[in-house]
């Protein structure tokens, strides 16, 4: 089993941000050993979104038109968003809504693994650190989809945790943002 503990994420890459006036947009690509299938589940399935995701779901994403509650883990408070799952074309992409922003993911196949990758838009001030989260959350997932889970690691969490710091920060200036909270 692999030790929490011992898990240190690696150096900021894999992610970049476009700009379209006043709509930032981060895009997050990471490849993984696992076949499209399986990640799509995990994705998708409450059970398994409680495992890596920062947020819970009350029902599945696998199937457009469906509505379902998000609630943000380690909010101050209750955050739930509804939303509609507006695509889902089982195993390739994924849209819906969470906290206000549009998530797009799409799984490509790469050899017996897939490129998996994640558009979300986002406030500037934050998004070094929807970076550096998302890249633990993805870390989270592979160790999972392996057999090796580590445990879900967002939230105020997630910024105590050893290395977040560095990532935000690294991401902050791969991006030509002030990291927040310096």
């Amino acid at each position: 089993m692999n030790d929490r503990a011992q898990y240190m994420p690696g150096p900021a890459t894999g992610a970049e941000v476009r700009k379209d006036g006043e709509r930032w947009t981060l895009v997050l690509v990471r490849e993984l050993r696992h076949p499209r299938e399986k990640v799509w589940r995990a994705l998708t399935d409450p059970a398994q979104l409680r495992e890596w995701a920062p947020f819970d779901a009350d029902g599945t994403l696998a199937t457009a038109g469906s509505k379902v509650k998000l609630t943000t883990v380690g909010a101050p408070g209750p955050h739930v968003t509804e939303t509609t799952v507006t695509r889902a074309d089982a195993p390739s992409v994924l849209e819906y809504k969470w906290v206000g922003f549009d998530m797009r993911w799409q799984l490509d196949a790469l050899g017996g693994g897939t490129r998996l990758t994640l558009w979300t838009n986002i406030a500037r001030r934050f998004i070094s650190m929807g970076a550096a989260g998302w890249h633990i959350c993805f870390d989270v997932l592979d160790r999972l989809l392996a057999g090796t889970p580590i445990g879900r690691i967002v939230g105020p969490e997630t910024m105590k945790f050893s290395g977040w710091q560095r990532l935000n920060a690294e991401y902050a200036k791969q991006f030509g943002v002030e990291k927040p909270g310096a």
